[in-house]
Order: structure tokens, then sequence, then C-alpha cells
């Protein structure tokens, strides 16, 4: 992960609730911007006098970055040794010109086509969380290797069916389905990955990136209820919000709508068919269901599980 030390401030959540508790070993290279004693922008001081501190608070194993070539390949070989040991992030800081520049820059790829937007709504009535997991259970494939929300999502899922091709994501709202996209980018499986509204519309970039990389066998489904529903039923801004046409803008190939289970299967069994990235947005009710456990699998294990599905070890 390359960032500048603010960008270290924007992935604290999922540093601290998603590598964290699933173990995901991943060496950060950050830009110390605002360091004391060399001019900067005022939006970086405070940030730069806290960047150790900082990566110290949420227990991140951190060292300044070695500037010159030995000293690196030797540094990095002691972290991989580390990181082998103790699967969690390891942060180097690095101070201005420890790295030379170069004006190479990457040229943009052409747009895709506009992508297509399937209607497959048939039902007056709201349906249910539930009853479109029970569905999508029912079609998805074996060799699919599926990514819950944090949330009811995952917890109603785990009740349903527990699976090794699934992954219970906790924390990190918004990065399932970035998560799917670095899945589905080093693996020749379908990938799903199953999103609420209100994760999608905190990370909605994360459709952006999707679009611009276009893996083929991504399908991303986003339940939307309108509400928060794991934190008390506030609204979300999803009223407002068209996610199919939002996904085909970005570069998905196509996004489907449906408001109803048979509806969902429909789209899913057509999402996997044909090249995605693909999008297939479901309207359902606020609610989930009653006295609603939680996976009792560690999420380490789930981790682990996972690789090993997806990798066939």
């Amino acid at each position: 992960m390359f960032c500048q030390n603010s960008g270290l401030g924007n992935a604290v959540n999922p540093l601290t609730s998603l590598n964290h508790p699933f173990r995901i070993p991943s060496l950060l290279l950050v830009t110390w911007r605002g360091q004391p004693g060399l001019p900067d922008e005022p939006q970086h001081a405070v940030m730069g006098e806290l960047t150790h501190q900082l990566l110290t608070t949420i227990r991140l194993p951190h060292a300044d970055l070695v500037a010159d070539a030995a000293g690196f390949a030797g540094q990095i070989a002691t972290i991989d040794v580390a990181l082998a040991r103790d699967p969690l992030p390891f942060a180097l800081v690095v101070a201005r010109d420890a790295i030379a520049g170069d004006a190479q820059t990457v040229p943009p790829d052409g747009r895709p086509p506009r992508g297509e937007v399937v209607e497959r709504r048939t039902s007056a009535r709201p349906t249910t969380r539930h009853a479109v997991l029970r569905r999508f259970l029912d079609v998805v494939p074996e060799a699919a290797a599926v990514i819950a929300t944090t949330g009811k999502c995952g917890r109603e899922l785990f009740t349903l069916a527990d699976r090794p091709q699934h992954l219970y994501q906790v924390g990190s709202m918004g990065g399932a389905s970035a998560m799917a996209l670095g899945v589905a980018l080093n693996t020749l499986r379908p990938v799903v990955v199953l999103d609420g509204d209100g994760a999608a519309l905190m990370k909605l970039g994360n459709l952006a990136t999707i679009g611009r990389y276009r893996p083929r066998n991504l399908v991303h489904i986003v339940l939307d209820n309108g509400v928060h529903d794991s934190t008390g039923g506030q609204a979300t801004a999803s009223a407002n919000v068209d996610f199919a046409d939002i996904a085909v803008a970005c570069g998905y190939a196509a996004a489907f709508r449906c408001n109803d289970p048979e509806g969902v299967a429909a789209a899913l069994t057509e999402a996997l068919r044909r090249p995605g990235p693909n999008l297939i947005h479901i309207a359902i009710g606020p609610g989930s269901l009653a006295n609603l456990g939680r996976p009792t699998i560690t999420p380490e294990a789930v981790a682990r599980r996972f690789r090993s599905f997806v990798t066939g070890s």
C-alpha cells in the first residue's frame, strides 16, 4: 500500500478492524508529509508530528525507510520474515527525498462502452434480506468466492449456511467491494460480493475502481434497504441514488435491477454467464431475523479457510 500519511489517517479503520482481526499481512509505504523541521502545507502539520505516534497507537509495527539500496534490501528481507511469523501490517515511513522521483506516467486506457441496465423488477412489495440470501445460496456456484459485507448481511448468511467459500467481513464498512476486487484480480474463480446500500455509499469510489480494472469474474450485489440496519435503522441516502446507473457509468459491463428473490436468482445466473464486472441492485425492506446470531468461527479462521478455498490448497 502506497499513501501519504494523510492517507494513513483514512486507512485507520480497515487496518484495525479488517487487517488485524483477519490477520492480513500488508506492507505500507507511508510518505512523511509535515515532517517536523521541514516546510510543508499547513494541513500536514498535525499528522506530520503524529505519524509515528499514530502507528504505535494502532499497534502497527513500523520503521523509517532505509534510504540506500543495500540497506533497503536488508530491511525488506527482515520485514518479510517478520510478516511470515506474525501476519499483520508493517509500515515504512518514507522521509522526504528518501526515494528518487521520476516523471513516468501511465497513459489511461480508452473508456469502455457504456454498460447495459437490465430491468428485473417484478414485485410490488419489498422482499427481505433473509429471503434473498436463501435464494442466493440455491444459485451461487460452489466454485464462487463470496464476500459478505459487515453487519447483518454476513450474520444472516452465516445463520443460513456456513461454507468455506464465504468470508464474513467484520468492521471496515464499505471495504467489501474493494476486497472482492482484489480477490477477483487474483483468481479465475467467480467472485461475488454481497454489499449494503450504506456500505456502498460510504466507499462509492470503489465502483469507479472496479470499473477501471474491469474484472470479468466479479458480480457486485447491493442489498438496498434504505437504512443502516445494524446501528439502529438510521436512513441512508440511497433513495436519491440509482446504483445501476452509477455502476454502468463507472464502467461495469451490466447492471440489473431486482426486487424479489426470483429476480435475483435470474440476474445472478445471467451475471455469472456474461463478462463482468456486473452489478445487481436489489430493493429489500428493513429488518432482519429475530435473535440473529453472529459467526462462531473467528475472523482469522475465516480468512485462512477462505484463502485455502480460493487457492485450492
